[in-house]
């Protein structure tokens, strides 16, 4: 089965401020540590504009990399096996 890259986005905007409020960032805080604006995470997180995918993989590495949200991941079908597979090749 290909990865959906679609799939994945909408998993990661649904989850968002979920896993922002696990590590304590403000929507600011958030957009400082990967380089967007405050307004294009409030957009994100609104459904007002659809997140890149350069934008999801920043968020990838940022949330697995920390302890309190790596996990989460894998549970809200974020950080799935296909990904993980296209990360390797």
């Amino acid at each position: 089965m290909a990865m959906n890259r679609e799939k994945l986005i909408d998993n990661m905007t649904d989850n968002l401020p979920v896993l922002r409020a696990k590590l304590n960032m403000t929507q600011e805080d958030l957009a400082n540590k990967i380089g967007l604006s405050r307004g294009t995470i409030i957009s994100i997180e609104n459904n007002k504009r659809t997140m890149t995918w350069s934008t999801f993989m920043s968020l990838v590495l940022l949330f697995s990399y920390n302890e309190k949200t790596n996990k989460l991941l894998e549970v809200m079908d974020i950080f799935t096996e296909d990904l993980h597979k296209y990360l390797e090749e």
